[in-house]
Parts: C-alpha cells; sequence; structure tokens
C-alpha cells in the first residue's frame, strides 16, 4: 500500500501527539506527592488499592470477581498494567476471588498471604496461577515492613505466629498498618475479636489511625470495643455489600461507631472510597 506524503505526515504528527501527551502524563503521575488509599466498591467482600507518593502500587485482596478489574479501570490509565504487590489477608473467596482476574491483566512481582491452609478451587488456582507468573510468594508475618517508597510503608502487625496449623481462615487474617508521615491506616481483613485484643494488649495507643478499616465488613465478630478506643479513628470504613444476606454491618456495631463518634462511611452508600494524604493530613473525596 502507498501513503501519499501528506498522509504520511499526519501519521507522524499524530503518534508524536499520542507520545507527548503519555510522556507528559507519566511526569504529571511522577510528581504525585500524596498517598492514595480507594477502598473498592467490589460488593460483598474487601478490595483496597494504595498509591505511594512514588508511584508504587499495592492491592489488598480483590472481592470475589470480576469487579475489582472493573474498580481499578476507573481508577489507572489505560497504559499502566502494572501492580507491585498484591497482598490476601486470607483465602476466602469474598476477598481473594478477584485476584486470579487481577493477575491476567496486570504484572505484579509479589503476592503475600498468611500461610493459612484452604483447600478450595479459587484459592488452589490463584495459587496455581503465582507460580505460573513466577510471583514471589511471601508468607505475611508480624514485624515485616513493606517500604511502598516515598515515605509510606505498610507494617504487619498480625499474624504474629505460625498459621498453618489454623482451622478458621479469620483467625489468621492479615492486620497491617499504613503510615505515610503523620498519616495511618489501619487494615483488618476479616480478624476476628481475639486477634483484636492480642495487638491492644501488645500495641497499645500505637494502633492509633485516622482511618480503621471494619473487621469481617462490620461483623459483630469483629470491632471490639477496647480495639475501637485503642484505634480511635475519625473514619470507619464499611466493606460490604448492600442489603447482603449476613446482615452486615451489625447493628451492634453501628451502635459503638455511634457511641465512639467514629464517622461511618460504607462502600454500599458511597462506591469506592477514596483518601489522599500529604503526609500531614488525610482529605476524603466525597
Amino acid at each position: 500500500m502507498i501513503y501519499s506524503s501528506r498522509t504520511a505526515k499526519f501519521f507522524i504528527l499524530t503518534a508524536l501527539f499520542t507520545l507527548s501527551i503519555f510522556i507528559w502524563s507519566l511526569i504529571f503521575a511522577g510528581g504525585n506527592k500524596n498517598l492514595s488509599v480507594a477502598f473498592l466498591d467490589i460488593g460483598q467482600g474487601d478490595s483496597i488499592f494504595i498509591e505511594a507518593p512514588n508511584g508504587n502500587q499495592i492491592l489488598i485482596d480483590g472481592g470475589s470477581g470480576g469487579a475489582v478489574v472493573r474498580e481499578l479501570g476507573k481508577i489507572l490509565p489505560m497504559y499502566d498494567r502494572v501492580i507491585d504487590v498484591i497482598l490476601a489477608t486470607h483465602p476466602d473467596k469474598d476477598h481473594t476471588g478477584g485476584l486470579n482476574n487481577v493477575l491476567e491483566k496486570f504484572s505484579v512481582s509479589y503476592f503475600i498471604e498468611p500461610g493459612v491452609p484452604a483447600d478450595t478451587l479459587t484459592w488452589n488456582a490463584l495459587l496455581k496461577k503465582v507460580k505460573e507468573k513466577n510471583i514471589s510468594h511471601v508468607y505475611a508475618r508480624r514485624g515485616m515492613e513493606i517500604d511502598l517508597g516515598g515515605g509510606a510503608k505498610l507494617l504487619v502487625l498480625y499474624p504474629d505466629r505460625d498459621v498453618s496449623r489454623e482451622k478458621d481462615t479469620n483467625n489468621a487474617s492479615v492486620i497491617a498498618m499504613l503510615s505515610y508521615g503523620a498519616s495511618r491506616v489501619l487494615l483488618t481483613g476479616d480478624a476476628p475479636q481475639s486477634a483484636e485484643l492480642r495487638l491492644v494488649a501488645k500495641d497499645g495507643e500505637k494502633l492509633r489511625a485516622e482511618i480503621l478499616k471494619l473487621g469481617h465488613h462490620g461483623s459483630r465478630t469483629s470491632s471490639a470495643p477496647p480495639f475501637l478506643a485503642a484505634v480511635h479513628p475519625a473514619y470507619a470504613i464499611v466493606s460490604a455489600g448492600c442489603k447482603n444476606s449476613y446482615g452486615h454491618p451489625h447493628q451492634e456495631i453501628l451502635a459503638l461507631l455511634e457511641k465512639f463518634k467514629i464517622q461511618k462511611l460504607a462502600t454500599c452508600e458511597k462506591g469506592t472510597i477514596t483518601f489522599k494524604s500529604d503526609g500531614e493530613n488525610f482529605s476524603y473525596k466525597k
């Protein structure tokens, strides 16, 4: 096929214009000095996407299906197909069922999970995919610190022991503190009150955080009063589906939030909930 010089010039200019947009978008992205934390609206389940000030990214859980990829598509530019770390708090389907879809669409360097066994089709398929893609597989343990870059860090607080013999996967659920300067977010997966109280005994006021992702979608099995008092958050996030069959969040927990004067934000009501921090204060995009 023969192109005229005018046509060839048009293609060249178009290519240069597209490249220019791409380069400038990278420059502006690289200049971002904020930490971004998005609690994704994926229905009944958990999925949290974090972008450090330098652009490094971590996805914590992935809901139960394809919604996580859809929500990531709303946040990320189409050319961004790299997520540095995926952390699965525990093997339950409503936290990990969508991660196989993520691994199909994105390049991932590290996969972190607590090491609790779960003989389910969803979990086994995910572990198989992690191995096939040669992704580094790491077990989360108390004291592990993930340096996200730009001053942002994720510190694993729980599990504090080998959980390979644990029968209840929730008892092994990862609890982690995200910090950037003075800003802190406590992420709890489906950890029960017993795990929360262990942390209160170990860490006390060190658990203070502006934002708390409520354990187990606002179930009465989590959010013990001493734990809420220790964390003393301004915001509590409920990640759950509308009119879900479990009744999450439970009325007992809503009453506790009111008692402690903690503002509830629910993905069912707000959609994806995004906070940004400059290292001093969080801003919430309503």
